[in-house]
């Protein structure tokens, strides 16, 4: 049986050749609970929560080329009707994307909530998204157009104002709002390191 470091012919020492960058693994797949981005489901820790106004979240998550992110994931974050994260909903949810990319939450519109320096923030959801290609994960705000105090958020408004469109989800009708997300490019939102 021969060495293969002696397998080096005449022309000395075999040649190093460099491979092609990967992504490391193990490779994305999601932990399905599609049951997660319902927050007021009947089986879930908000049974019987009927607190607030009950609104529909929604957008569509797509990759740089403006290709629907089917395999995304949305984790949600947010505070109660009152700003409150504390004080008995559990302001968690998770909603998988479809074939084209659209993801959906079932929740309560929240309140303002306290900041640093007693600063008040604006009524908004944190956002984390999972995907193919992201070595981890990203995290975004969404903030509800129209809202007043969007003028005073901190955060918000350390956003350049040109920016700022891309965490406004917009009202649809009957409670539905929608924020869709690129990934990257052309109106990419704010990614925020946390």
């Amino acid at each position: 049986m021969s060495n293969p470091a002696d397998d080096r012919g005449a022309a000395g020492p075999a040649a190093l050749v460099a491979t092609a960058s990967q992504t490391i693994g193990p490779y994305w797949a999601l932990i399905e609970h599609p049951e997660w981005a319902n927050l007021l489901r009947a089986d879930g820790p908000n049974a019987g929560y009927d607190q607030g106004e009950r609104i529909t979240l929604t957008g569509r998550i797509t990759d740089g080329d403006g290709l629907p992110a089917a395999d995304a994931v949305v984790e949600l974050w947010q505070a109660d009707p009152r700003g409150d994260h504390e004080a008995g909903f559990h302001g968690y949810g998770r909603s998988g994307c479809d074939a084209e990319g659209r993801f959906s939450f079932t929740t309560v519109k929240p309140g303002p909530v306290k900041g640093r320096g007693n600063a008040t923030q604006a009524p908004h959801a944190t956002l984390t998204l999972f995907a193919r290609g992201l070595m981890t994960q990203v995290v975004t705000r969404l903030y509800f157009a129209g809202e007043a105090l969007n003028e005073t958020d901190p955060v918000l408004n350390a956003v350049p104002a040109e920016r700022r469109g891309t965490l406004l989800a917009l009202p649809v009708g009957g409670g539905v709002w929608n924020l869709d997300i690129r990934l990257q490019g052309d109106n990419e939102p704010v990614f925020l390191e946390v």
